[in-house]
């Protein structure tokens, strides 16, 4: 694994855990002031949305500065909104640093994923994808826990912690990554795929379609719904959500790397096709499955589908661009999540509010088939014949 990478996966993990310490207390903290459900739920969102609403610029400014500034600027700048949002005395002032980190978080994520697509070769990108995620997915698992223990101090304290784990991954980033390791510009450059033709790559349209479903499900669904079958349709306490959750995390993590390198050597559409199926089947067993140990279960398959969906379609969207000069496919690619994720859980609640929650659920599995539908379509996983070779720059040590 090339060095980048493990650098990448310490700056991920770190980003996990603070996410994670700060995801039980954020709406305990806006509760502090006083807001509604609708207003700590704007809290809670305005995050997500601002990012998308940023992401197209975050190109422009690796395109000015580097990826890896531009990666450590992101990193600085969500460490300073959680040390402002500790500090906050007022709803709006809580509800404006939350959006700030959202404009920091766009700067990192689409830094780091054009990173890790430029710094490995085509036959590690679904492995080098794995071990990032696995950074983030165990952060993410042991950050509630950390969260916890730390509001037990203040409501203050997780949002300190979070604005200290920001900072050492940023030092990180800025001391370790090798310099200028990608120079992104808007659209494809001379090195690279222009933007109008990834758009044409049956392999990137996929993965776009399969980053929409993932947003969608994973937290319009899954986050949005699954407590209400455990707690309303089962009459378990929330205690049970968290313990299901954890679980499923675990599974995930565990299968990610297997799952990494079964799309590098089998390839991956067979990944994503296989992703899709497995989490729609698992996903619509939920409402109907009538006990807490089948809701554990389909959790834990859903949960192996899931491995594949984050991993297959950023290894498709390097092999579209080549891994260079990715950055605008990179943005929207990431974007397509952050609007499955802002859409997913308006439009779950109100089809479960109108309909029931099992049309709710299959409102989801339909675009995991429809993400299975497309990827079907998905041409070879070898980059094209006609791409540049760059031939003045070396990924491994910088220009």
């Amino acid at each position: 694994m090339p060095g980048g990478v493990v650098v990448l996966g310490v700056i991920a993990l770190f980003v996990g855990l603070g996410f994670g310490v700060i995801v039980p207390v954020l709406p305990l903290f806006a509760g502090s002031f006083r807001a509604n459900d609708l207003m700590i739920g704007v809290v809670v969102s305005a995050f997500a949305a601002v990012r998308l609403a940023t992401s197209p610029f975050s190109n422009r400014v690796m395109g000015r500065i580097g990826a890896r500034a531009t990666l450590g600027a992101g990193l600085l700048l969500v460490s300073l909104s959680s040390a402002l949002m500790g500090v906050a005395r007022s709803y709006w002032w809580l509800l404006g640093w939350r959006a700030v980190g959202g404009v920091g978080s766009a700067l990192f994520t689409v830094a780091a994923m054009t990173v890790l697509l430029a710094v490995v070769p085509e036959r590690m990108r679904g492995r080098a994808t794995g071990f990032y995620q696995s950074g983030f997915l165990i952060g993410s698992m042991a950050g509630p826990a950390v969260g916890g223990l730390l509001a037990r101090i203040s409501l203050q304290a997780p949002f300190e912690f979070y604005a200290l784990t920001l900072l050492v991954a940023a030092v990180l980033g800025l001391s370790l990554l090798p310099r200028d390791a990608v120079r992104a510009a808007a659209g494809g450059g001379a090195d690279g795929v222009p933007m109008r033709r990834v758009l044409r790559d049956s392999r990137y349209r996929a993965a776009l379609v399969a980053n929409f479903a993932q947003g969608w499900n994973s937290t319009g669904v899954r986050n949005a719904l699954i407590p209400l079958v455990i707690t309303a349709g089962l009459g378990l306490s929330a205690t049970w959500t968290g313990t299901v959750f954890a679980v499923a995390a675990v599974v995930q993590t565990a299968a990610i790397i297997p799952v990494g390198r079964f799309v590098d050597t089998v390839g991956r559409r067979p990944a994503m096709l296989a992703g899709a199926l497995v989490m729609a089947v698992s996903l619509m067993s939920v409402p109907l499955s009538g006990s807490i140990g089948r809701v554990v279960a389909a959790m834990c398959v859903y949960a192996v589908g899931a491995a594949a969906m984050s991993t297959a379609p950023a290894a498709s969207v390097g092999d579209a661009t080549g891994g260079v000069e990715g950055g605008s496919a990179v943005a929207v690619f990431s974007m397509c999540n952050d609007a499955g994720a802002i859409i997913g859980p308006l439009a779950a609640g109100a089809v479960s509010d109108a309909l029931g929650r099992a049309p709710a659920f299959a409102l989801g599995v339909a675009l995991l088939l429809a993400s299975a539908l497309v990827s079907t379509r998905m041409g070879p996983m070898r980059e094209p014949a006609h791409r540049p070779v760059p031939r003045h720059r070396d990924y491994r040590h910088g220009d």
